[in-house]
């Protein structure tokens, strides 16, 4: 039994479906994660990829540096860090959100890399119009810049949302209740590995593919000129 809800191991198929619920449980929880996740890597990702580009290389080289450093390093030695290093200096976050700051801080070095390549691929004549018309570089990058950009990251973003998704599953050496520690906790608890693993590796295809049907769906519909941010 987990989460109130017992199975049945009388056969595989009255198993899986006995389990099904409880490991819809973990996939609620691994969705939670990847989506704040995400949100955080988009927000942060796009602080970074406009430092880097400062014309100042007191900001531009410390937060390049940060950049490569987040990208090259695993996400399982960043998450420990967090969980088990941080409490040292009195920083203490439940399990859950530790692992989705490791997924968001992971990832927005990749994000930041692809908010960057999407500005530059902004013509220069846009910026000279912005310039000429004395635009302030808030209203630059708000109007002009991001509005043009959005539709040259999209793919990559959907790419790195997929390959976060499935990165979840390292949450569990913190004891995130995601799926896979879900189905790990079944197998301890019955000596039954094969169902609840195979059900697992199932549903994160099921969620995969959705999510990348979603990405091709909005790069298809995307104005190729760009989103107005208003």
């Amino acid at each position: 039994m987990l989460f109130g809800i017992p199975w049945d191991t009388s056969s595989n198929l009255n198993f899986a479906i006995s389990i099904l619920p409880i490991l819809l449980r973990g996939l609620w929880v691994t969705l939670q994660a990847t989506v704040l996740g995400f949100a955080i890597a988009l927000v942060l990702g796009l602080v970074l990829a406009i430092l880097r580009m400062a014309p100042y290389r007191i900001i531009s080289w410390p937060v390049g540096l940060f950049t490569e450093f987040v990208k090259n390093t695993p996400l399982l030695v960043q998450l420990y860090f967090l969980y088990f290093v941080l409490p040292d200096f009195g920083i203490v976050f439940p399990a859950f959100l530790t692992g989705a700051i490791a997924l968001g801080l992971q990832y927005s070095g990749y994000t930041a890399e692809v908010y960057r390549a999407g500005i530059q691929a902004i013509p220069r004549g846009q910026w000279s119009a912005a310039t000429a018309l004395n635009m302030p570089m808030l209203l630059t990058y708000r109007h002009v810049v991001i509005p043009q950009a959005i539709p040259r990251i999209v793919p990559a973003m959907g790419n790195y949302l997929v390959s976060m998704l499935k990165d979840t599953a390292i949450l569990s050496a913190v004891t995130v209740m995601e799926m896979l520690n879900v189905a790990n906790i079944i197998g301890d608890r019955t000596f039954r590995y094969f169902v609840p693993l195979t059900m697992v590796g199932g549903l994160f295809l099921v969620v995969t593919l959705l999510s990348s049907a979603l990405v091709r769906f909005l790069e298809a519909r995307l104005p190729k000129d760009g989103i107005p941010l208003k």
